[in-house]
C-alpha cells in the first residue's frame, strides 16, 4: 500500500496518521500552520480557505479556494495546496519574508482588525488574482461588484468579516494588479496539476478509498454498497463536523474522468457529475442561461469550487437549489453501476425525502439537459440572504413563448415539498394561452396551491405559497418590461 501524502506550501508530507474523517483544517492546524481558522465549520465563514492546485479552464492548473473545514485531508492525497502563511516570499536570513501582492493590499488598505478573518480573505482573493482571464473582464466591469482590475466580488461571497467592514477589503481587491512573470504561483498555472492517486488510507475500522477509473469504482461499490461516495465534501463535511457522522467507507468520486466530462451536442448538453459547480458555470459561459441565473445564487464561490450537480442530486435534498433548474430544463441523471447505465428523467429520480430511484451501488454519471433551450427562463431564490443561504422557496422557469402564447411551460420547485417537484398544474394552466395578465393571474392562484409546504424557521407555508405566485408575476413583469423597452 502506497503512503498518502499532500504537498503543502511546496513541502511534500505524509498524510498519516491522521484519521480518514480528518478534515484538511485540522491537519494544518496541528502542524502549526494555523493561519488557517475555523469559524463555523460548515463552510459559511471562509475563514478556513486554501488554494488547491486543480485542472484549469483557460490553463493546465488554476488556483482554486475551497473550505479547509469540509474537505477530507484524504481526498487530497497526492494533490497540492497552499496556505495563507504559503503565499509570501522568503527574505534574506534574519528578515522578514516579502509580502504576497494581496497580502500587501488588504495591509496598507486597512483590510485587517482582528485579522482572524484575514488569511481566509486572502486565499479567496489570491484565487481570484490568479483567475487566468480576470484581465479581460476589466473592460467590462460596469458594477459595484467587478473592479477596475477585473476583479469579481463574487470571489469573496463566502467569506465574512465581523468587525472590519467590507469597504477596505473590496478596496483591496480592486487595487490588486496582476501576477508578475516571476511570481512561482502564476508559473505553476503552466504545469498540470498531480494526477488523483489510488488512496487507501484506512485507520481502525475506517478506510478512505479512492480508484483513478469508473470501471474500478463501481466494482469497489459493489462490493461495499453502503459507502459514502464523497464529491465535494460541502454536504457530508457538515455532517461529519456538526453531527460528528463517521462512516467505515468512504469512496471519493470526484477526479474520476468519466464523471469530468462536458459535451454540447446537436441535441443535448451532457455534465459529467464530478464538474464543480464553477468549472459548469466557466465551461457554458452563459450557454444555459437559467443555469447562469442559478450559479450565482448557490451559496458561495467557495462552495461552488468544490460543489457537484452530482452532489447535490445525490443528497437528494428538497432545498437543493439545482433540482427546480434542472426539472425545469427537462434534465435526465445517468446512473451506473457495474452492470452498466440507465438514463431516468429527473421528474422520476426522486421518490421521497432524500430518497430516489438511484440503488445501492450505483452512481450518477451525468445529467443531460435537452436542447433547444426555452427561450424564457428565470430562477427565483427566495431566502433571507441574496447570497450564501438556504431557500425559502425555489422556482426555476423554462418557458416557451411564440407570437404571444405559451407553447410550453416547464416550472421546478424546490421548499415547498418532500422532493423537487414539477408545478404539473401550472404548466396545463399555461399552456396554450395568452401570455397576459389574466392568463398569469390564474396561473400564479394554481402555482400557490402546488406542493405541500411546511411551516419552519425559514418561512411559514402561506409566506411559502404566496411566494410561488408572486414568482409567476414577477417574471411576466420582467417579460413585459423587456418588450416595451
Amino acid at each position: 500500500m502506497v503512503a498518502t501524502r499532500i504537498t503543502v506550501n511546496g513541502k511534500e508530507t505524509p498524510i498519516s496518521p491522521a484519521a480518514p474523517h480528518t478534515t484538511v483544517l485540522d491537519f494544518l492546524r496541528d502542524r502549526g500552520l494555523t493561519g488557517t481558522k475555523e469559524g463555523c465549520a460548515e463552510g459559511e465563514c471562509g475563514a478556513c480557505s486554501v488554494l488547491v492546485a486543480r485542472p484549469g479552464v483557460d490553463k493546465p492548473t488554476d488556483w482554486v479556494a475551497v473550505n479547509a473545514c469540509l474537505v477530507p485531508v484524504a481526498a487530497l492525497d497526492g494533490q497540492e495546496i497552499v496556505t495563507s502563511e504559503g503565499l509570501a516570499t522568503a527574505g534574506a536570513p534574519g528578515s522578514p519574508p516579502t509580502l504576497h501582492p494581496v497580502q500587501q493590499e488588504m495591509a496598507v488598505r486597512g483590510g485587517s482588525q482582528c485579522g482572524y478573518c484575514t488569511p481566509g480573505f486572502i486565499c479567496s482573493m489570491a484565487a481570484e488574482y490568479y483567475r487566468p482571464d480576470r484581465g479581460a473582464d476589466a473592460a467590462d466591469s460596469t458594477d459595484a461588484e467587478h473592479g477596475p482590475n477585473g476583479f469579481d466580488l463574487h470571489a469573496l461571497s463566502g467569506n465574512l468579516c465581523r468587525c472590519t467592514g467590507y469597504r477596505p477589503i473590496r478596496d483591496a481587491a480592486f487595487a490588486v494588479g496582476t501576477p508578475t512573470d516571476g511570481d512561482p504561483l502564476a508559473r505553476r498555472r503552466e504545469q498540470h496539476p498531480p494526477a488523483p492517486a489510488t488512496t487507501d488510507h484506512a485507520q481502525g475500522d475506517s478506510v478512505f478509498l479512492r480508484r483513478k477509473t469508473l470501471a474500478e469504482t463501481v466494482r469497489l461499490l459493489r462490493e461495499q454498497p453502503d459507502a459514502v461516495v464523497l464529491a465535494g465534501s460541502t454536504d457530508w463535511g457538515v455532517e461529519v463536523n456538526i453531527r460528528s457522522r463517521r462512516a467505515d467507507r468512504v469512496v471519493a468520486v470526484d477526479r474520476l474522468p468519466e464523471l469530468r466530462e462536458l459535451r454540447i451536442d446537436p441535441d443535448r448538453i451532457e455534465i459529467g457529475a464530478a464538474l464543480t459547480l464553477t468549472e459548469i458555470e466557466r465551461r457554458l459561459d452563459g450557454g444555459v442561461p437559467l443555469l447562469a441565473e442559478l450559479f450565482p445564487q448557490f451559496a458561495s464561490r467557495l462552495i461552488r469550487n468544490g460543489a457537484t450537480l452530482g452532489g447535490n442530486l445525490g443528497t437528494g435534498s428538497p432545498i437543493g437549489d439545482s433540482p427546480p433548474a434542472l426539472l425545469a430544463l427537462e434534465a435526465s441523471v445517468v446512473l451506473t453501476d457495474a452492470d452498466g447505465e440507465r438514463e431516468v428523467p429527473l421528474a422520476e429520480y426522486f421518490t421521497g425525502y432524500r430518497r430516489s430511484v438511484r440503488r445501492p451501488g450505483e452512481l450518477i454519471r451525468a445529467v443531460r439537459i435537452p436542447l433547444p433551450l426555452a427561450p424564457v427562463a428565470a430562477f427565483h431564490k427566495i431566502a433571507k440572504r441574496r447570497f450564501d443561504d438556504i431557500s425559502s422557496v425555489a422556482v426555476a422557469f423554462a418557458l416557451d413563448i411564440q407570437d404571444g402564447i405559451v407553447r410550453k411551460a416547464r416550472i421546478g420547485l424546490g421548499g415547498v415539498a418532500a422532493t423537487p417537484i414539477r408545478a404539473l398544474a401550472t404548466e396545463a394552466t399555461l399552456e396554450g394561452e395568452p401570455w397576459v395578465a389574466e392568463t398569469v393571474d390564474a396561473a400564479a392562484r394554481e402555482l400557490r396551491g402546488e406542493g405541500t409546504p411546511m411551516s419552519d424557521h425559514r418561512a411559514s407555508s402561506l409566506y411559502r405559497s404566496a411566494m410561488l405566485g408572486q414568482s409567476l408575476r414577477k417574471l411576466y413583469a420582467r417579460t413585459t418590461e423587456a418588450v416595451s423597452s
